[in-house]
């Protein structure tokens, strides 16, 4: 089997987790050292050993190092297969994560899948199941991938206990498409969620996002989870144009005010509107394994992170494809080349 290096210094949880999605759709195994070594905590956590785990057994795969605090890890992936899954993280660690590392390895299977994953719904280290539904899901649409998510129950940090459900179709062959111009603006819209805390946080989010942004503010879009398995808030707003859905996020936590998170929000999605790219910079990264493996696409952005760095660097490790990105006036074109 041929097996790949990877420098796991270089980067945080992503690269593994970009390395065991590429390691299931290609057959090629890996081995990652120095696992998350510049994070505090260093090492697989229980998010990552959980995406590892439920890699191996897609994927058939044989795994040395697979457990929590290790900073080495040996990958052979063998034949994936589609099935029902169910994985349960064990604390709030992204649910969402787990799922995107195995989505486009099921994709290629040759019959549908749906899979479970408990854990963290809403978290703000990682896209929320509302980023994913609204807008990883819909780019990924473009493409030919068809996925339904189904959030069945939130869960919020540090609590945990949420559950996402991911169905997934085969897909042939991916389309190459271009997220280069977003279109018209048509709609922008705010929604609010609370658990275990008082209604009024909301509600004062909701005002800030409508002076800043002209979103309606009725109660309506403020949604009270119950029952409450923590505390948790998060704000959102959904930004519609004719080609293309953007979503941003603000998350409550200890000592920052209602109203600090309401005007952060907006900030992020002021300064996206005032700008002309079309991809945000989460969606970002997130969207080049798949043109990878599309063999080709483009889109303008922002800027470019540290993580879409990484990331193009360890998917050309696994794919003949090469990345490039040029700056275009006040935002940059990245190109997926064979």
């Amino acid at each position: 089997m041929d097996m790949i290096e990877i420098d796991g210094s270089q980067g945080g949880g992503q690269l593994l987790r970009s390395a065991l999605s590429l390691s299931l759709c290609t057959g090629i195994g890996f081995t990652l050292q120095g696992i998350r070594a510049m994070r505090r905590r260093p090492g697989l956590m229980r998010q990552h050993l959980t995406a590892v785990i439920a890699a191996a057994r897609v994927g058939n795969a044989r795994v040395e190092g697979a457990t929590l605090g290790a900073t080495t890890l040996r990958f052979e992936p063998g034949e994936v297969q589609a099935g029902d899954y169910h994985f349960a993280i064990g604390s709030a660690g992204s649910a969402t994560l787990v799922l995107q590392t195995l989505l486009p390895a099921l994709w290629q299977a040759p019959a549908p899948s749906r899979i479970r994953v408990e854990g963290g719904t809403h978290n703000p280290l990682a896209p929320s199941a509302d980023f994913l539904d609204r807008c990883y899901l819909p780019a990924l649409a473009r493409m030919g991938v068809q996925a339904q998510l189904q959030l069945q129950r939130h869960g919020f940090f540090p609590a945990g206990g949420g559950e996402l459900e991911l169905e997934v179709q085969p897909c042939t062959g991916l389309s190459a498409c271009a997220f280069e111009q977003r279109g018209p603006l048509q709609a922008m819209e705010a929604s609010v969620l609370v658990s275990g805390l008082a209604a009024a946080i909301g509600q004062r989010e909701l005002d800030v996002l409508g002076r800043r942004l002209g979103v309606d503010t009725h109660p309506r879009y403020l949604q009270v989870v119950r029952p409450a398995l923590g505390p948790g808030n998060v704000a959102a707003v959904t930004v519609r144009h004719g080609a293309h859905v953007e979503l941003f996020d603000g998350h409550g936590e200890r000592g920052l005010s209602a109203e600090q998170v309401g005007m952060r929000l907006a900030d992020a999605v002021q300064a996206y509107l005032q700008g002309e790219a079309c991809v945000g910079e989460h969606l970002s990264d997130q969207l080049l394994l798949p043109m990878a493996l599309a063999g080709g696409g483009s889109f303008s952005t922002g800027q470019i992170s540290a993580h879409l760095h990484s990331n193009a660097r360890l998917i050309e490790k696994f794919l003949p494809v090469a990345f490039d990105w040029q700056p275009e006036g006040a935002h940059w074109r990245v190109n997926v080349l064979q």
